[in-house]
């Protein structure tokens, strides 16, 4: 807890209607927010960019208001905390809970949020390596654990493959002891997947059923759909009688079937689940252990292009165009 509370202005990332493109984003000097009780203040050394910022900035986002700092996750340390919940000084990361939407977001020197939506970390990582860590690895482990109740010895499809939490879901899966089929748009990334521990990659043309059956005619157990609902129900055909698929990603930034027919567009036994969350879905002790396997080489952190804070129209034109496969970071 401290008594001097950091003031005066800083950098922010601010949107000031939607939709807009990436040069909609512009770099302005704020004052310094300043938290309550309940809430703390970080000082932001990274943050990861999400498909749930570009959704904001090309106007697909419900019930954001503007102007808005973007930005549902951040990285840095503990610069004041009025309640005394988190030590000044300490590492911490930050999502969701409404950061970058109903109020002022990551993408920022300085962000508050509410303490329960901040988690302490201890790591000699850099910046870099944790920023792209925290919403990713949130995202994967809440699909496997809370969308897919994923189990050691089955077989699991991660539909968007090369995408951060793509990355992410496969390696949670190894860890945990599955069988993993991922897909890829993109010949030329097979190897990527290969190299993260998947046991087969399908090149993704828009169907893939058949030849995931190729490879598992009962189908497989858990599938992980990233891509939308363009695929949504190709991926359900993957599925075997009493599996599960959960969609939880718009990498095509389309979310809606329309026209669903439950009973026709179904397969008979699949079931279908759907996941959102935050920060309270990802234990300290799952996030640190990561940090530490990482830190120990044990595992990948796929970062697919770090950035300077001046960068972030470039950084928002590579996150809509695909340019790179894993996390894009910006460091401030």
């Amino acid at each position: 807890m401290t008594t001097e509370q950091p003031t005066g202005t800083m950098r922010a990332v601010v949107l000031d209607a939607a939709p807009a493109p990436p040069e909609g984003l512009i770099i302005r000097e704020l004052p310094i927010p300043q938290p309550a009780a309940g809430e703390v203040l970080i000082r932001v050394r990274a943050f990861g960019l999400n498909r749930s910022e570009l959704h904001t900035r090309i106007g697909l986002a419900h019930g954001v208001t503007f102007p808005r700092v973007l930005g549902i996750e951040a990285t840095g340390e503990v610069a004041a905390c009025p309640g005394g919940e988190l030590a000044v000084g300490q590492q911490v990361v930050a999502m969701m809970g409404g950061m970058g939407r109903t109020f002022d977001g990551g993408y920022a020197e300085w962000v508050v949020v509410q303490v329960q939506n901040t988690i302490a970390i201890d790591t000699g990582l850099d910046w870099a390596t944790v920023g792209a860590i925290p919403e990713m690895l949130q995202t994967a482990h809440g699909s496997l654990t809370i969308g897919l109740d994923a189990q050691p010895g089955e077989t699991l499809l991660v539909r968007g493959g090369t995408s951060s939490v793509g990355q992410a879901a496969t390696i949670l899966a190894k860890q945990r002891g599955m069988t993993v089929v991922t897909t890829t748009r993109s010949p030329a990334r097979a190897q990527l997947l290969l190299d993260l521990g998947a046991d087969h990659v399908v090149i993704d043309n828009g169907t893939i059923a058949d030849e995931v059956r190729a490879l598992f005619p009962d189908g497989v157990d858990r599938a992980l759909e990233l891509v939308g609902a363009p695929t949504l129900l190709d991926t359900l055909a993957t599925v075997r009688v009493h599996g599960v698929a959960c969609m939880t990603g718009m990498l095509s930034n389309s979310w809606t079937l329309p026209d669903f027919y439950p009973t026709g567009d179904l397969p008979r036994g699949v079931w279908l689940a759907g996941y959102s969350g935050g920060a309270g879905d990802l234990p300290a002790a799952v996030l640190q252990g990561y940090l530490d396997d990482a830190a120990a080489g044990r595992v990948h952190v796929p970062i697919g292009h770090v950035y300077a804070f001046d960068e972030i129209v470039q950084a928002h034109r590579d996150l809509e165009d695909g340019t790179y496969a894993g996390k894009l970071v910006v460091l401030t």
